[in-house]
């Protein structure tokens, strides 16, 4: 960690312990005599989670569906954490099919039990219910004090426990909201805060090569849909006039608009690479369309820091992981995935990431961000970069070499060396072949078993012979193995979502050749 990360976990710690022995509280309303008007452009809806046909109220996020009988329950937490901070969220107010008068009843409750709001009081929730509420306020032009006076509050509530413990995401979401919050109430201290969290983190957090830094495509898509709505909102309004703060958040979401155009399929999805998922970040085609109402150019980039290469040809979409697996004081987000690939022939998926279905610290959430559960090379039962909790990561493999020219690469990573062992992938891809090779190098064969394995999609057909895999259109070939298995496995397609597949378990002891050949079916 960093040390502002140590500093202010226990300044936090300690302040907490203080503030419960004087008995210390908040105040939920906050008197508000700078607010004005502003006006801000419709962007994109959100998904739909609020049931607007249900005769009670009925919510569904993470692919899980509640109805409460009677009065909302804030603090629900049958469905874990992560469903409880999304009721908390009210994104369900940006969605289509949600009327007027069904959003301030469900705002003026959560109002009317604040006090006694767990989660939703934390300054992750906070950031996103304000620019939520700010957002559905401003699009249906109403103008309610006793709302203003809530949501003023919150704000003073997130100033007081903004997220530099943290860092990542979560610092620049608390930013993005008090930019909302800055030009909705007109409050300077708000504004102030926002810019310096904004610049900083931006500066820091978008890569040479547009990539969010955490390394995951569905932040990603989420932190630009944020950048893109602050442009909306800081040219809509002339609060400030800041000509640098819109400079910036013009050039990363330019920056930021090039890599997605490189990592989105040509069917409009994305790898599903670390923490990645559908159903939660706007889609690429919305964000591009979004963007183009703006006016901002998506920048011509190369795939190069992120340390993410693709290949492309009229037939496929090879996808391949070569770099870290993202910043050393922030690997929530990562996975055990060094060498990954995804793979799409024809715009079908034939190999794929195996997902995420949950966040909750099980076996589950263990497995999948497991070296096993990704299209690489596992020793034994021995994680390339040792994650663990929900959240963390321990030891990590580190990039070592790597060289590439037009259609080839080679690189190595460091995971292995506690075992003695340096593990090389290269890849050589032409018109309709992919060849990769696993080449471990060790002094003293220490190991029983490295397996390199491959998670095929679900909605292709797959079967083994002998030393080949038929996967739809792509035909596998493996040299150098001394066992080849396909088992059945389940793969995550959304969050509480599993599906049956295949897994293909290719054991070898010192080199791998792979062979993938696209075919006419």
């Amino acid at each position: 960690m960093k040390f502002k990360q140590i500093r202010y976990r226990l300044f936090y710690t300690l302040r907490t312990r203080y503030r419960k022995k004087i008995g210390f509280s908040y105040a939920y309303e906050k008197d508000v005599s700078l607010s004005q008007k502003i006006n801000f452009q419709k962007s994109i809806p959100a998904y739909p989670s609020y049931d607007k046909n249900s005769q009670q109220d009925s919510f569904t996020f993470l692919n899980l569906t509640h109805t409460f009988d009677k009065d909302i329950d804030w603090n629900y937490a049958e469905l874990g954490k992560l469903w409880t901070y999304n009721l908390t969220y009210f994104e369900f107010l940006l969605q289509d099919e949600i009327g007027v008068d069904d959003g301030l009843r469900l705002i003026f409750d959560f109002i009317e039990n604040i006090s006694l709001v767990k989660d939703g009081l934390e300054p992750f929730p906070i950031a996103l219910r304000g620019m939520n509420w700010i957002k559905f306020l401003t699009l249906h032009d109403i103008s309610n004090s006793q709302i203003d006076k809530s949501l003023y509050a919150q704000y003073y509530i997130l100033m007081d426990n903004l997220e530099y413990h943290l860092l990542g995401n979560h610092l620049l979401e608390n930013g993005f909201s008090l930019l909302f919050g800055g030009y909705y109430f007109n409050d300077e201290h708000l504004y102030n805060k926002a810019k310096e969290i904004l610049i900083q983190e931006l500066q820091e957090q978008i890569l040479e090569d547009g990539a969010h830094f955490e390394l995951t495509p569905m932040y990603h898509q989420i932190m630009l849909y944020r950048v893109l709505d602050c442009i909306n909102l800081m040219r809509s309004n002339d609060n400030f006039n800041d000509a640098n703060l819109l400079g910036i958040l013009e050039e990363k979401a330019a920056s930021m608009l090039g890599w997605l155009k490189e990592m989105t399929y040509k069917n409009g999805s994305i790898p599903h690479i670390n923490d990645s998922t559908d159903g939660i970040a706007p889609v690429s085609s919305a964000l591009f369309a979004y963007a183009n109402r703006l006016g901002i150019t998506t920048a011509v980039k190369k795939l190069s820091d992120s340390g993410y290469r693709k290949y492309v040809t009229p037939r496929y979409e090879f996808l391949i992981d070569i770099g870290n697996i993202g910043p050393d004081y922030i690997p929530g987000h990562a996975h055990s995935d060094t060498f990954s690939f995804e793979l799409h022939v024809d715009g079908i998926p034939i190999v794929k990431d195996t997902g995420i279905s949950t966040y909750e610290a099980n076996e589950r959430r263990a497995l999948e961000r497991s070296t096993k559960a990704h299209n690489t090379v596992m020793i034994d039962e021995f994680e390339q970069s040792e994650v663990w909790s929900s959240f963390r990561v321990a030891r990590r493999a580190y990039i070592i070499s790597k060289e590439e020219n037009s259609n080839k690469l080679r690189a190595t990573h460091d995971g292995y060396k506690r075992q003695g062992i340096l593990h090389t992938r290269s890849v050589l891809h032409d018109k309709n072949r992919i060849v990769l090779t696993d080449t471990l190098q060790y002094k003293k064969k220490s190991f029983e078993n490295a397996i390199a394995y491959i998670h095929f999609s679900p909605d292709i057909s797959v079967k083994k012979e002998k030393n080949q895999i038929y996967a739809q259109n792509t035909i596998f070939l493996f040299k150098g193995l001394k066992k080849l298995e396909l088992v059945d496995i389940t793969i995550a397609e959304g969050y509480n979502r599993l599906r049956k597949t295949k897994m293909a378990k290719v054991y070898f002891d010192e080199t791998l050749s792979t062979f993938v050949d696209i075919v006419e079916l």
